[in-house]
């Protein structure tokens, strides 16, 4: 994936190119809202991401004018403006998503991938046969999780939410639906009792190089690593 990073601090351009690159997105930077529009013309990449406050020409006025002229790349904002007002006025603008600072990487690149798979139509199939994660498997005929070779010993409602997770995998979700899989038929349940289960599920997954990734707003994600 070829990412735009349209952002004018050194010390973040640093950290996200560095992590991002790490984890296999390709990072090309522009730290002026002038210069951007060009570059992105020219770059073509599959997704940007845009802070509002950049010399030269604000972030908004950069995204009004790509849209204009028909770029389409996904465009996730990155700002440190966080009210609602902002957001409506960004997404209404054209932005596909939002991301308020201070923020979490791994948030960052869920959102980002996100994006990615939307516009590119993939990974809305379903998993392969015995996906894994790290040294997490699952074994889709039987229906249990290995951790290498063992089976991953999970209360009912820790492989219920496993479940959960797997099913949608690389997208985040919500603490409602996980209330409905792993609580069903419990009417008086508290949302907060997901929670606890997401705890003692981390708990399960430390070591297997597999984590249970809380997103902001979004709600639960299983990825590789951590």
């Amino acid at each position: 994936m070829d990412l735009l990073l349209i952002e004018d601090d050194p010390a973040l351009q640093v950290t996200l190119r560095r992590t991002l690159e790490r984890r296999g997105i390709q990072v090309a930077l522009c730290a002026d809202g002038l210069l951007a529009l060009a570059q992105w013309k020219q770059q073509q990449p599959d997704v940007v991401v845009l802070d509002l406050s950049l010399p030269g020409l604000d972030g908004l006025e950069v995204l009004t004018q790509a849209r204009r002229i028909g770029l389409e790349t996904p465009v996730l904002i990155l700002t440190a403006r966080s009210t609602v007002g902002d957001r409506v006025i960004g997404l209404n603008t054209g932005a596909d998503d939002y991301l308020a600072k201070p923020f979490d990487l791994d948030e960052l690149e869920a959102r980002i991938r996100a994006l990615h798979r939307r516009a590119s139509g993939s990974g809305d199939d379903g998993l392969q046969d015995n996906p894994s994660w790290g040294q997490l498997r699952l074994d889709r005929q039987s229906g249990a999780f290995y951790h290498g070779h063992q089976v991953l010993e999970l209360s009912p409602r820790e492989l219920r939410m496993l479940r959960a997770l797997v099913a949608r995998p690389g997208r985040a979700v919500t603490r409602e639906h996980l209330l409905e899989v792993v609580f069903p038929d419990e009417a008086d349940v508290q949302a907060e009792a997901v929670e606890v289960v997401v705890y003692r599920l981390r708990k399960k997954l430390a070591g297997t190089g597999a984590s249970l990734v809380t997103l902001r707003g979004l709600g639960y994600l299983l990825k590789a690593g951590g």
